[in-house]
């Protein structure tokens, strides 16, 4: 059975500065990713994989190249409507959680649809709740939550509008080993039962070996590539 492919890109680049300050991110790079892969993009300091991940989710627009992302040319598109496909259709987590202090943790999950004028589905929000297993947490702040359950909020917010794709830069790199294998595995199941593609850049060899397929890039260029099983 053929893979369906969610973003293809092809000759993407991009660079920073000017003169002797130039540098160049993101090299001359192409890419697939197919709906509901589990894809570790992995590099030092440095090697572009943040700077990727942020052009493969519209963050960033490319100096040349094409994205074509859910049947969308993002590299066309005008800011607006880039805005409303980071929006709808991608989920964003990051290293530092980025949760609202003075909103409960019902109210960070349902903070995406609220910007964009959308009511939020309670069964869905209680079903994202139960599966990252803070059902418990609903009312309470980030200032009460430990640092792995804050991280389960924000990837709950990258979940509420049901996003076809989930973006993580680090997901993560403030947690000890025990919370970062069961964000992984957390990563696991929303793919599993939502059909959702997960895209995260790491540093953490242990947590890329866990990935369907891990990509490693060096000097803005794509190294290497493995496919499970590795």
């Amino acid at each position: 059975m053929e893979k369906e492919v969610i973003i293809s890109v092809e000759g993407l680049t991009k660079t920073f500065g000017k003169g002797s300050n130039k540098v160049t991110a993101v090299n001359n790079v192409d890419l697939t990713v197919y709906k509901g892969e589990l894809v570790a993009i992995t590099g030092k300091s440095g090697s572009g994989k943040s700077t990727l991940l942020n052009m493969l989710g519209g963050l960033e627009k490319p100096d040349s190249g094409e994205i074509i992302s859910l049947g969308e040319k993002l590299t066309e598109i005008k800011d607006t409507r880039l805005a409303e496909y980071r929006r709808r259709k991608s989920g964003f987590v990051f290293q530092f959680y980025n949760l609202i202090p003075v909103l409960n943790v019902e109210e960070n999950i349902s903070l995406p649809l609220d910007l964009d004028g959308k009511s939020v589905d309670k069964e869905r929000l209680t079903g994202i709740l139960k599966l990252l297993g803070i059902e418990d947490k609903r009312y309470s702040y980030a200032s009460q939550l430990s640092g792995g359950q804050q991280q389960r909020v924000s990837i709950g917010r990258a979940m509420i509008a049901d996003p076809p794709c989930i973006f993580a830069d680090e997901p993560t790199g403030n947690l000890d080993s025990a919370n970062s294998r069961e964000i992984i595995d957390l990563f696991k199941n929303v793919i599993s039962k939502y059909g959702t593609t997960v895209v995260m850049v790491t540093h953490d060899g242990s947590i890329a070996e866990e990935a369907d397929r891990v990509i490693s890039m060096s000097d803005g260029r794509i190294v290497s590539e493995r496919v499970r099983p590795f």
